[in-house]
């Protein structure tokens, strides 16, 4: 196929050209009706190409020109038979897949590291999850992915199960063997759907983990946005038919419910033009942000304090592979917290990074840094560590992670039946009929259905205590937690 082609934004772009007189939506007509200050920021031909769904321009939920050209392109870039465009970022492409495969009552067996996305197709689906849990690193005391003999006894026990969702590779980079589990699950005809959020790279380029297509997995939810170049909350659905578990008409219906019908043309012609610098130039893209990841990593490596991990990791079922982009920071024997990590490098060095946890950050290195911004950070962390760095007493590393609570109900039930709202430290052995979860990345602590543990209540203190950022629940300040009403027992 002709990559050089971006069908949809070629024909925004002479569409825009050729100055038509509007008489249908967005409102501000080409920029005229809306805020000075702000179309004097946007610029006039960002605001020319925000426009809908007019016969020239093809219509998402049911594309016959532009757009399905511009996705027949995409899923030939991505080694897919079928590939969706969304608006509704990744988690409405994890949605997507989830809902297509499972009806009320039936298994899913996911990771207890799922994002909150997963979460909420359970919920919407009536499906009940049967959790596996990921690999736990004890040195850095972050998860990594499920092992093929965790989702192996997870099938034994529970032959009726629909799907299989997996993370590669994960939010740190880390990845298990995709293939191996695809392979296992497609011998007990059970398809395998992934969150391919942070993999978009691994379609082109070797060095990097195995994308879900290559895997032959079934679904693969992909975000473009994160590392791949197009504008925030634009991802892709990729669809792989050959196994015959996915039915590409059910999956353009399901989608096309859960995304408005409002679509941002703007967000569509970023992953038009995505896709192009990504088939024609995606080696090139990987390998510059490889090569200066790892110079990173070896410059961040010789500082006094600090450690991030690469190839040495390797070697276990949960580490098969690795994505060298991503840049896991241990700061613990500086005596501070990720937390505290990330405060202050914003405050002293205007560095943004992408999450920070008890004892890590996690900076990704993209096509889009330089020599400059890797010269930055590897520059803030040195003074970091010298500030901190046997001035403080190291933190003990306390892998304190609760076992995952019993799930009593299946979440749409807890989530939909009769609540009543108690203090969350007085609520040891109820039932949650929220979440609460660690953003970023979105990881859930309790999930609707689930029984509160005492240990859960600890663990949830201690992060919140020292600053983490626990989310989910109506109270945001968790003095306060939904659970099921109890009613009393008719004799």
């Amino acid at each position: 196929m002709d990559h050089s082609r971006t069908p949809l934004f070629t024909a925004l772009t002479q569409h825009a050209a050729k100055n038509p007189v509007q008489f249908h939506i967005p409102g501000h007509k080409k920029g005229m009706g809306t805020d000075t200050e702000f179309r004097e920021f946007i610029g006039d031909n960002a605001l020319s190409i925000d426009l809908i769904n007019i016969a020239p321009l093809d219509d998402l939920h049911q594309p016959t020109g532009v757009i399905e050209e511009a996705q027949i392109l995409a899923a030939d870039a991505f080694g897919a038979d079928y590939t969706y465009f969304s608006v509704q970022g990744t988690s409405g492409a994890i949605m997507t897949m989830i809902l297509t495969m499972c009806s009320p009552g039936d298994k899913i067996i996911v990771p207890r590291n799922v994002h909150k996305s997963v979460m909420s197709a359970i919920i919407f689906s009536g499906a009940k999850p049967v959790f596996v849990s990921p690999a736990r690193d004890e040195n850095l005391g972050i998860d990594h992915g499920i092992t093929v003999r965790s989702v192996q006894r997870a099938l034994d026990r529970h032959p009726d199960t629909k799907a299989v969702l997996v993370i590669n590779p994960t939010y740190f980079g880390v990845s298990a063997n995709l293939k191996e589990i695809v392979d296992l699950a497609h011998s007990r005809h059970v398809p395998v759907l992934v969150d391919e959020a942070h993999g978009v790279l691994t379609h082109f380029h070797p060095e990097l983990p195995m994308s879900a297509m290559d895997a032959g997995a079934d679904m693969a939810a992909t975000s473009v946005h994160k590392l791949g170049g197009s504008m925030t909350q634009s991802s892709v659905l990729n669809l792989n038919t050959k196994n015959g578990y996915v039915n590409p008409q059910r999956v353009q219906t399901i989608i096309s419910m859960l995304t408005t019908t409002s679509t941002s043309y703007i967000l569509l012609a970023s992953l038009d033009t995505s896709r192009r610098n990504l088939a024609l130039n995606g080696y090139a893209m990987a390998q510059s942000a490889i090569d200066m990841a790892q110079s990173a990593r070896k410059q961040i490596n010789e500082i006094e304090g600090l450690y991030c991990f690469g190839k040495e990791i390797l070697g276990g079922e949960a580490t098969y592979d690795y994505d060298p982009t991503k840049l896991t920071i241990h700061v613990r024997h500086l005596g501070i917290t990720g937390y505290e990590t990330e405060n202050w490098l914003r405050e002293k060095y205007n560095i943004e990074v992408e999450l920070s946890d008890m004892y890590n950050i996690l900076c990704l290195i993209t096509p889009g840094d330089n020599e400059e911004t890797i010269s930055i950070l590897v520059n803030a962390l040195r003074e970091l560590a010298q500030t901190y760095y046997n001035v403080n007493t190291a933190n003990e590393l306390v892998v304190k992670i609760p076992e995952i609570p019993q799930l009593s109900l299946i979440p749409r039930d807890a989530f939909y039946g009769d609540t009543e709202v108690i203090p969350f430290k007085e609520s040891a052995g109820r039932i949650i009929a929220e979440f609460i979860y660690v953003y970023p990345p979105g990881i859930p602590i309790l999930l609707p259905g689930e029984v509160i543990s005492q240990d859960n209540i600890d663990y949830i203190v201690d992060h919140v205590d020292v600053g983490l950022p626990v989310k989910g629940p109506e109270d945001r300040y968790i003095q306060n937690v939904k659970v099921i009403v109890e009613t009393d027992p008719i004799f």
